[in-house]
């Protein structure tokens, strides 16, 4: 079992994935070039060791137990004798690789070297190592010590001894695995690129504005927050980096375009929560606008988006992305989706599915609506995924 950890980047990701390793029991140093983050991070600690105490989730004893078990360093030679790093820092290729061909030269030569990457390319940034055996990506979710799930990503370089080991170590952290190829995205962000970019194309459209289609997803779907409430909450600039990353990196398939609307936002400075505006205004005293709470209305706006949301999960099966099992996994325990988008394609009908891809399809003649070719066989075939 691992029992040092090292991690780089005192964000609040970095600090998250410490937070886990140390509530596990191992000991953690996180790395921060900047002091003033270390400090940041350390008092942030506190703070949300103190709110679990209050809540009755913890003692003083665990406090003071999962407080011990995490240094802050700002030299990377400090995570020398580290048997696990995970580096949480800026999605910058480049700068990622000249961090690894660093970190190489100072912790053991069995260490296994992770990234938290959220897109990037492991075997690009595993190319980095003198060797690339035993890096990994490691991706978890935000908040880190909430969400369940943590994506495990082996590079075409990645050994199957460093594959099973990160499995078991944060499976021990009390995680959910889901096992994906290194392709873009991953599962969580090839596959949820349809709740956003859907519902922009419907709004684009002028079928109905931000609060309607978030009331549709809602009401009808489910969803803890619609897609312009949960692109506010993450950040205008960050969704629309991701949309534009997975786009390139599918050598710009039509299905992952992004939206001039969300651009445009975001070169406006309007972020969302943390500016203060994004497609709703957050300030104090801001009347935003009511939804239109036409039931039909919100049936045609949910319909769209959830099956274009099966649609990129069947065919992340279809290529073997992961597995089915995990791909909704996935889905559920890292993005909080209320079901599995597979078990809801087989709740509504594969036949539905092919059906309402294909009237999409006849109505725009647009490649970004092709029916996955395992929906078309499994309807063919009158199968389900479970």
């Amino acid at each position: 079992m691992i029992e040092t950890v090292g991690i780089i980047g005192s964000g609040t990701m970095g600090s998250g994935i410490a937070q886990v390793a140390a509530t596990a029991g191992c000991m953690v140093c996180i790395y921060d070039a900047n002091p003033d983050a270390l400090r940041k991070a350390e008092d942030s600690l506190a703070k949300i060791l103190n709110r679990l105490i209050e809540k009755g989730r913890i003692d003083e004893s665990e406090k003071s137990r999962i407080r011990d078990n995490i240094k802050y360093v700002s030299s990377l030679e400090s995570l020398a004798n580290s048997e696990l790093i995970i580096e949480a820092i800026i999605e910058d290729l480049q700068i990622k690789k000249e961090l690894f061909q660093k970190l190489q030269k100072i912790v053991a030569k069995d260490a296994i070297i992770a990234t938290n990457t959220s897109s990037l390319s492991i075997a690009s940034i595993a190319s980095s190592l003198d060797n690339p055996k035993r890096c990994i990506g490691i991706h978890f979710f935000n908040p880190a010590p909430l969400m369940k799930l943590v994506e495990v990503i082996p590079a075409v370089q990645t050994s199957e001894n460093t594959l099973k080991s990160t499995i078991k170590n944060i499976s021990n952290w009390g995680k959910t695995i889901a096992v994906t190829k290194d392709t873009p995205g991953f599962i969580v962000n090839r596959v949820a690129r349809p709740f956003y970019g859907e519902s922009l194309r419907i709004y684009e459209e002028g079928i109905a504005d931000f609060a309607t289609i978030d009331w549709a997803m809602r009401s009808l779907g489910g969803f803890r927050m619609g897609p312009f409430e949960l692109m506010d909450f993450i950040g205008n600039d960050i969704n629309y980096t991701v949309t534009e990353t997975v786009f390139e990196a599918f050598y710009y398939d039509p299905r992952y375009k992004p939206s001039f609307t969300q651009k445009r936002l975001s070169e406006a400075g309007f972020l969302g929560r943390k500016t203060g505006k994004g497609y709703y205004n957050y300030k104090e005293g801001a009347v935003n606008p009511k939804p239109n709470e036409d039931v039909g209305l919100a049936q045609k706006i949910f319909d769209r988006v959830l099956v274009m949301l099966i649609n990129e999960a069947a065919d992340a099966l279809f290529w073997n992305i992961a597995s089915a099992e995990d791909i909704d996994n996935a889905m559920t325990k890292g993005v909080n989706y209320p079901k599995g988008l597979l078990a809801w394609a087989d709740e509504k009908g594969i036949d539905w599915c092919v059906m309402k891809l294909d009237a999409l399809y006849e109505e725009y003649r647009e490649d970004r609506y092709r029916c996955s070719p395992l929906l078309r066989r499994m309807n063919k075939e009158q199968n389900s995924f479970f």
